[in-house]
């Protein structure tokens, strides 16, 4: 079989995603408090197919924008509400039967054990479908609900979340395959469950993890960290890296550059997956498609969105004009180091309203336009030219992004080639075409 694209469905488990006009959009059906509301699009991207559906996840509301949560409360910034998604990932078990389910645990905030144990019971439950999107947390208000007085400096977070994944794994392997008989008379082989003695800079922690092995003997990693520090850590753990870049030339590179990493750390390049990001807005023509995009972006504010930015890059630019350019408040004294070369990287050139209304619209994810055929071409070539080895649907609305997506754009990959026709397999790794887990 050819190469084949890979397909990931994007969702928080709260009133918006990267877009910020879900909730107020008319084509979305339901509210985020309702389970059906996920359950409606984890079985339309079972029906696509698709690889599996991850929730992103942040435990604080911001006050990074002027010291305030009341922008974000009043009109819906990111992470202004949102539960806990690894209940909603225990429902969508016995609502999908092979879609895979990602789930977000941060390593900064959490215990190896807490996420250990979670994440082997999940993929207990769904037989061998479960994920963790690794992340280390991003800004002072989650440090806060900690009792922190600041978010831990970037880099320690990634040198805490290496040793935490080395835990992880360590209790996750302490159960050999088999050790569970069940047989009536013996429960477990004592000999096949091992003693856990970590002794580290971050962690102590005496074992065995008191769950089995579980079918894919440890749940998928998946990541998405872009800083260097981040994708040394995805290059050395990670199964799937997830990306946003809006051009051909910046995916290839990024995919390139994750690829020369994973090689470094011993392992075979296609043994990660780079899935890029995309806002499909589908139509019956161009121009129904085009107006779609329109009729969403109106109604995502600005204000919004850079309630968000300031939220993600844990920095208030509430003194800044919305005129004012992104290299400007770069070259300003007080804007630390990262959050100015960050800056650069979006678009030195952009006014900050211009970055904001993207990111209140898409959170800079790439918005593509056409009809299901036209969609299908652009994602191909992307994909052919080296860009990924899938993609990140994000919705602009729901469940009918994904349906859409699912009715429209599939059978056109799939007549081109590119995409399966049905499940081969029941895990996620074998989604993934990753093959048996590695001793």
């Amino acid at each position: 079989m050819s190469r084949q694209i890979h397909l990931a469905g994007f969702l928080l488990a709260g009133p918006v995603v990267h877009s910020h006009a879900v909730w107020r959009h008319p084509d979305t059906l339901g509210d985020y408090l309702d389970p059906e509301y996920y359950a409606r699009s984890a079985r339309v991207l079972e029906e696509g197919l698709f690889d599996l559906l991850f929730f992103a996840d942040r435990f604080a509301i911001g006050d990074q924008l002027g010291g305030s949560r009341e922008l974000a409360l009043r009109h819906g910034a990111q992470d202004a509400t949102r539960l806990d998604p690894l209940p909603i990932l225990s429902y969508l078990v016995g609502q999908t039967r092979r879609l895979g389910l990602g789930v977000t645990r941060s390593t900064t905030y959490y215990e190896p054990v807490h996420v250990a144990r979670a994440l082997a019971t999940l993929d207990h439950l769904s037989r061998g479908r479960a994920a963790w999107n690794i992340v280390t947390s991003m800004n002072d208000s989650e440090g806060r609900l900690f009792g922190k007085d600041r978010h831990l400096e970037h880099d320690l977070r990634y040198d805490r979340a290496d040793e935490f994944v080395e835990v992880a794994l360590k209790l996750w392997s302490s159960w050999a395959p088999g050790a569970l008989k069940l047989d009536r008379g013996i429960l477990a082989d004592p000999a096949g469950v091992r003693d856990v003695a970590h002794r580290g800079e971050w962690f102590k922690v005496e074992g065995p993890l008191n769950i089995p092995r579980s079918p894919q003997g440890r749940p998928l990693l998946i990541q998405a960290g872009s800083s260097g520090r981040g994708r040394r850590f995805g290059a050395r753990w990670a199964k799937a890296i997830f990306s946003i870049h809006g051009n051909l030339p910046a995916m290839r590179a990024f995919r390139d550059d994750v690829r020369r990493q994973v090689v470094a750390q011993g392992r075979a390049a296609d043994q990660c997956k780079v899935l890029t990001a995309v806002m499909p807005f589908i139509g019956g023509s161009e121009a129904e498609a085009r107006a779609k995009r329109d009729r969403h972006n109106a109604l995502a504010r600005p204000e919004i969105g850079l309630a968000t930015l300031a939220a993600q890059l844990n920095f208030d630019f509430s003194a800044y004009h919305l005129d004012t350019r992104l290299e400007a408040i770069a070259a300003q004294p007080e804007t630390p180091p990262a959050v100015a070369e960050k800056l650069r990287s979006l678009g030195a050139s952009l006014s900050l309203g211009e970055l904001a209304q993207s990111f209140a619209s898409s959170v800079r994810v790439p918005q593509l336009v056409g009809t299901g055929v036209q969609i299908a071409e652009q994602l191909a070539e992307i994909f052919n030219a080296g860009g990924c080895d899938g993609f990140v649907i994000s919705p602009g609305y729901l469940p009918g992004s994904f349906a859409e997506f699912a009715e429209s754009v599939v059978p056109h990959l799939q007549r081109l080639g590119l995409y399966r026709r049905a499940y081969e397999g029941t895990t996620l790794r074998e989604h993934l075409g990753l093959g048996p887990l590695e001793a």
